[in-house]
């Protein structure tokens, strides 16, 4: 049986779209994050959840979350009988027992004992644990939804301190404790977590890369604005120089300015909100400053191009590679001939020199392209073969006759053909040749 009922989920559903329509800020985000929590007890089967999960469950995304509906739910969610009567009675005798502090030192050789005879009494470190593991995957994901689909620097800010949050949760939990689960205690309260180390661990990994994603994007972030400030800046310098000397001083200032906007990260926020901005700055410029600064734009184009290409290089280096980084290196070489598209032929100079490294970079492009191709094909081939050489193996008898021996034969010829697919460069080579040599050798044997 599902642990939430249909009644209890429309009910706090109800409630939780009501909440989010009276608080805009985060609403939707803090609404996503209900509704999974809520669909996952949907799914999960056992024990009926009670009114303290429910409450867990929607509270620290909605404070204002009407404790008379989660009541009502809980109500709509609990099953009738004198079993579970008794089970909260057994909850409400030995509750008290609970507030031992010595039992619930976090100390392997005091817990376990007790927990054989008494689990109960260390109810209140149970707790202490369910608060901090919901309150570390709560702010997980809060961090996520904020981080990957922030709409503004507010939501990197915001992320950065759910990560802090969450990384305080985390800490909270006793490390001791992982493999160790309260069945007792999970089976009262139907709590649903493990405390498995993988699972910390992969938490631990996941406010790790998200703390690392939180530092980049503050850099970029403060990179996006110190553009903004010198583009603002040249502008007007510019617009009140009083020479010619001093206007072509600010041109080359502005023009710093647009390159900065080009050199962000364009997998940041910031990057992205630059990429957006940089094409209406490119067209300001070129009104503004005219024909004299299109030789400084052009090189803009340029100079992103070679970025592109040298990174393309870099990785192509100490071949074979895997298919997926040769798609990685592809797109690279898009990307470089992309800016080059963007170089005017009003500037003749700027526009061969685009024209000629666009016809190499495509030329480059291909062959990874090709590389790619050959590196999946021959992949496959390998795969191919192996399976071949395993069904060959499993049906070769002790005492061969004849017929068998022409039919393992022909085998070994189709492995043959089918490892010869396999192309120098690649990944799958080596291992190719090494299985070609045998099938050639174990071929001739049996000729």
């Amino acid at each position: 049986m599902p642990r939430l009922s249909d009644r209890a989920y429309k009910i706090l559903l109800e409630e939780a779209k009501r909440c989010a329509a009276q608080d805009k800020m985060g609403s939707d985000v803090q609404l996503k994050i209900v509704l999974k929590r809520l669909a996952k007890l949907r799914q999960q089967s056992g024990d009926y959840a009670q009114k303290a999960e429910l409450q867990q469950t929607v509270q620290d995304m909605f404070p204002q979350f009407d404790p008379k509906v989660i009541e009502k739910a809980a109500k709509a969610n609990r099953p009738s009988g004198l079993g579970w009567q008794f089970k909260w009675g057994a909850i409400g005798v030995l509750g008290a027992v609970g507030l031992l502090w010595v039992a619930n030192l976090p100390y392997p050789p005091i817990r376990r004992p007790v927990a054989n005879v008494a689990p109960l009494v260390l109810l209140p470190s149970f707790l202490s644990m369910d608060r901090n593991y919901r309150g570390a995957i709560a702010k997980v994901e809060q961090a996520d939804q904020l981080i990957n689909q922030a709409t503004s620097a507010a939501d990197i800010e915001l992320g950065a301190e759910k990560v802090t949050q969450a990384q305080d949760h985390l800490d909270a939990l006793p490390v001791w404790f992982l493999g160790y689960e309260p069945k007792t205690y999970c089976t009262l309260f139907g709590c649903t977590w493990r405390f498995t180390v993988d699972e910390f661990e992969q938490a631990r990994k996941q406010v790790g890369r998200m703390e690392a994603q939180v530092f980049q994007e503050s850099n970029a972030l403060t990179q996006l604005q110190e553009a903004e400030t010198a583009l603002t800046q040249a502008k007007q310098t510019y617009q009140t120089a009083g020479s010619e000397e001093a206007k072509q001083a600010a041109i080359a200032k502005w023009q710093t300015a647009i390159d900065q906007f080009a050199q962000l990260p364009p997998q940041t926020f910031a990057g992205q909100s630059a990429q957006q901005q940089l094409q209406a700055h490119q067209r300001d410029f070129q009104e503004v400053v005219g024909v004299a600064a299109n030789t400084q734009t052009t090189s803009t184009f340029v100079s992103a191009a070679k970025a592109y290409a040298m990174q393309a290089a870099q990785l192509s280096q100490n071949p074979p590679h895997p298919a997926s980084k040769w798609r990685e290196i592809a797109i690279l070489w898009e990307e470089a001939i992309k800016q080059l598209k963007q170089v005017s032929s009003d500037n003749k100079a700027g526009y061969v020199e685009a024209q000629n490294l666009m016809a190499q970079y495509q030329t480059n492009l291909s062959e990874i392209r090709l590389r790619e191709t050959a590196e999946r094909e021959s992949v496959q081939a390998l795969e191919t073969a192996q399976e071949q050489i395993q069904r060959l193996l499993s049906s070769v008898p002790n005492n061969p006759d004849t017929a068998t021996t022409n039919r393992m034969a022909a085998d070994l010829q189709g492995i043959i053909n089918q490892l010869e697919k396999v192309k120098p460069g690649t990944t799958a080579y080596n291992k190719a040749q090494d299985l070609l040599i045998n099938a050639k050798a174990k071929l001739k044997e049996l000729q």
